[in-house]
């Protein structure tokens, strides 16, 4: 697949500000500061309106534009790569797709400029795969809706303005009940309650909506809203390992150019055929990772393929890992250290398989689209399409 030269132009762009105004402060970010100044910076490159529909001031780019450039942020701070998915991912575009004209009108613009953040609530204390076991309920009253519940494990609430919540509608059970609501941060009832720093550098956070009283037309989805959805955060499976893609990038990059520099028995490292074997299967396999999602990202209509983009993210996920980790092993003891960036392109790769979907979720999914095609007319069936 060969891009176009707009696309080659918007990498090459987001890039140029990558390598040369945020790689040189990503270690500070470590701590859990949110990295406001990067944010700032790549809404004037437009980078925050990417899914943001022209009519509200965005560049309405496609999803493989979209994971493009956080690819580029990614190989240089995991932290300002995982607050960009939060202006470009599925909660965008849930907005865009089903909120109400007037929420579109005033949010999405400010999205686009970085003064509006919005944050995804899915994960409860008690349920995070399991969405049929959710608590949290969204109950109708005439023209208003209550929400009540607990949601944890939530990226960027300490900033959002605007939180798309997976909540049950009316006590329905099961899959069937769940649904979407919008919640502005200053509605009352609304309130961070806890938060956790990760491995990643960043905080995630718990937020509690107790009687949350909201206008009826917030609830954007209602019954059997899960497949819609879910149909959208498709578009998460492949925003989330694009991400991972560009860490193992940067940990290659960083291990190479060690490589070159770093001497032993009088020689450079990268001389050693051992060393050698190490770099050729880190780059077979960030090759053949971004074949996967390019692919996958390129299926969308509107949102990805759901088995392209779940093959994808598994394999990029678990890439990432092995290729961080052995980047860590190629500068020894160094990589150990918060100072050289491959222990930090360790640290983010370990999110990728937590979010998004897991791992174990996804071989699922993958598995039972599999035996529910075995009997495809060309008997192949990822060669359908081709």
């Amino acid at each position: 697949m060969q891009l176009t030269e707009e696309q080659r132009l918007l990498v090459r762009s987001v890039r140029d500000l990558a390598q040369n105004e945020i790689k040189p402060n990503a270690i500070k970010y470590l701590d859990g500061t949110f990295p406001w100044e990067n944010i700032r910076k790549l809404a004037d490159l437009g980078v925050l309106g990417m899914s943001v529909p022209e009519e509200y001031g965005g560049l309405g780019l496609s999803i493989l534009d979209t994971a493009l450039v956080l690819e580029e942020i990614a190989k240089t701070c995991y932290v300002t790569a995982m607050a960009v998915l939060g202006e470009v991912g599925v909660q965008t575009r849930v907005i865009s797709t089903y909120a109400p004209e007037h929420i579109k009108a005033d949010i999405l613009p400010r999205v686009c400029t970085g003064e509006a953040l919005l944050a995804i609530c899915m994960t409860e204390p008690d349920a995070g795969t399991d969405v049929a076991s959710y608590r949290t309920n969204t109950r109708r009253a005439g023209d208003r809706v209550v929400l009540n519940g607990t949601k944890t494990l939530i990226s960027r609430a300490d900033e959002a303005e605007m939180f798309v919540v997976f909540t049950r509608v009316d006590g329905t059970p099961g899959n069937k009940g769940i649904g979407c609501v919008l919640v502005p941060r200053t509605t009352p009832g609304f309130a961070v309650t806890g938060r956790f720093h990760t491995l990643g550098g960043e905080y995630l956070h718990e937020v509690q909506f107790t009687d949350c009283e909201l206008p009826a037309e917030n609830l954007v989805l209602a019954e059997d809203g899960l497949k819609k959805l879910l149909h959208a955060f498709n578009t998460q499976r492949c925003l989330n390992p694009s991400i991972s893609l560009g860490l193992a990038e940067g940990a290659f990059d960083e291990a190479r150019r060690y490589m070159q520099e770093r001497t032993a028995f009088g020689q450079p490292i990268g001389d050693f055929q051992g060393m050698r074997w190490k770099l050729a299967d880190m780059y077979k396999d960030i090759e053949a990772s971004r074949v996967l999602l390019y692919d996958a990202c390129v299926s969308a209509d509107p949102f990805p393929d759901p088995l392209k983009a779940a093959v994808a993210k598994i394999f990029t996920n678990e890439m990432a890992l092995r290729v961080t980790s052995e980047a860590i092993q190629i500068f020894g003891g160094f990589g150990f250290t918060d100072e050289y960036p491959v222990s930090r392109f360790y640290r983010g790769a370990r999110y990728g398989t937590l979010g998004g979907g897991t791992s174990e979720t996804l071989r699922n999914l993958i598995g039972k689209r599999l035996m529910a095609g075995a009997d495809a007319p060309d008997g192949i069936l990822g060669m359908n399409g081709y």
